[in-house]
């Protein structure tokens, strides 16, 4: 090939938003086979369909789907890419590296409403619906926070119980809703992501009978409610039934006409659902990177569409403000580094900043003050990504944007 051309090559790329390098272990993760879509059976632990499956969950598991918006939010696109840095193991690196280290599949940067940066690896594209994991517990929060505001809740101090009697005796189910959010029922479940834990356990009695099932098999309390935060899915899953009692449909239904349409959605989304009709709940949401975007920016807005409030003011401070929370649940207390909120991650610092995160890498980061959203899709080599450096280097990466534009 030419020089000349060689050049023309390389700027198409970056013009596409595409890495011209090897994306890390493309060959581990199935390059060569086109990056297969798993089953059912593997589809989560095996590597080597993580990649087709993390963008393809709707296509081997029942789904509901929540419809796009007639007239899709405009995002304004930037015409020079920002440059960003950011300070990680006594270098200083740039998103190519992060790009170059991580296993990364899609990365977009929204600031003021404007789209900075959209990129992609795995030969990924935007039109690909990407895998939420947890980050749909924030969902099912926002959820929360609507029918409350609609009184079809009356307090998050009364129990599910009171909404799901078949729960009635158990301890999710004498659980308050606000301490649900706050993943405090003081109910002992071990979540490490091996097939063997309580989460497994959990899932097997959920697909076999059904959801109220899976939450009576755990029937003690360890601790008092709302006093020390744990993290467990199957707190989610309680919340989720909660929805389904008091809207009488599926929260997909119910927030594709008061979430995903009003915030200008561009794409459909999809939930993955389970035989007795609920929604996983706690994770599988599939949606485009941009519509995670505009999602994040509407949570940057405190939930306002310009004139239009979308989701409940107070209850979004509520749910994301570390100042609200009791003690045990502030930034380096809940955990060494993040607080938690109403289902979503607080970030230490006296300003708000929060996070919707799920396993092997997703991640919605959120700074109202400066309008800034950082949206990242990912195949990392864990389910807990604090095993790797990914968490550790994807924090230094929010903490260059931030300082580009602000201040921590």
């Amino acid at each position: 090939m030419q020089p000349g051309r060689i050049l023309l090559s390389c700027a198409v790329l970056v013009g596409l938003g595409l890495p011209a390098a090897a994306a890390p272990d493309e060959d581990l993760l199935g390059k060569a086979a086109g990056y297969p879509i798993g089953s059912r059976a593997n589809w989560f632990y095996d590597e080597r369909v993580r990649i087709g499956s993390f963008s393809h969950l709707d296509s081997i598991l029942p789904h509901y789907t929540l419809k796009k918006a007639a007239s899709p939010l405009a995002l304004r696109k930037t015409s020079t890419e920002p440059k960003i840095e950011y300070r990680f193991e006594q270098q200083t690196r740039t998103l190519d590296d992060f790009l170059n280290h991580q296993r990364v599949t899609g990365f977009l940067l929204i600031k003021d409403g404007e789209l900075l940066t959209e990129r992609y690896q795995y030969d990924r594209h935007a039109d690909h619906r990407l895998v939420s994991h947890s980050m749909a517990k924030s969902i099912v929060s926002i959820a929360v926070g609507m029918a409350l505001a609609e009184k079809k809740i009356a307090s998050l101090d009364d129990t599910i119980a009171k909404y799901v009697p078949a729960l009635a005796g158990n301890p999710y189910g004498e659980t308050t809703i606000r301490n649900m959010l706050r993943m405090a029922s003081g109910v002992p479940f071990q979540e490490v992501y091996d097939g063997k834990d309580d989460m497994a356990k959990f899932n097997r009695i959920r697909l076999t009978q059904d959801s109220v099932a899976a939450l009576r098999a755990f029937t003690t309390r360890e601790v008092e409610q709302g006093s020390r935060f744990h993290y467990a899915s199957n707190q989610t899953v309680a919340l989720t039934l909660l929805l389904r009692a008091v809207t009488g449909t599926s929260v997909s239904e119910y927030l594709t006409t008061r979430l995903w349409q009003p915030m200008g959605a561009e794409a459909d989304a999809t939930w993955v659902r389970i035989k007795d009709g609920t929604e996983t709940g706690s994770g599988s949401f599939n949606a485009v990177l941009r519509d995670y975007g505009r999602l994040g920016l509407l949570l940057a807005n405190d939930g306002a569409l310009g004139d239009r409030q979308i989701v409940p003011k107070d209850y979004l401070l509520d749910a994301t403000d570390w100042h609200r929370q009791p003690e045990a649940f502030a930034p380096r207390k809940a955990t060494p580094y993040f607080g938690y909120g109403y289902q979503f991650w607080l970030f230490p610092g006296e300003k708000r900043r929060f996070a919707l995160l799920g396993v092997y890498g997703q991640s919605i980061f959120v700074d109202p003050e400066l309008k800034l959203v950082m949206v990242i899709t990912a195949a990392a080599r864990n389910a807990s990504v604090g095993k790797e450096p990914f968490a550790r280097e994807r924090d230094a990466l929010w903490r260059g944007v931030v300082a580009k534009y602000g201040s921590w």
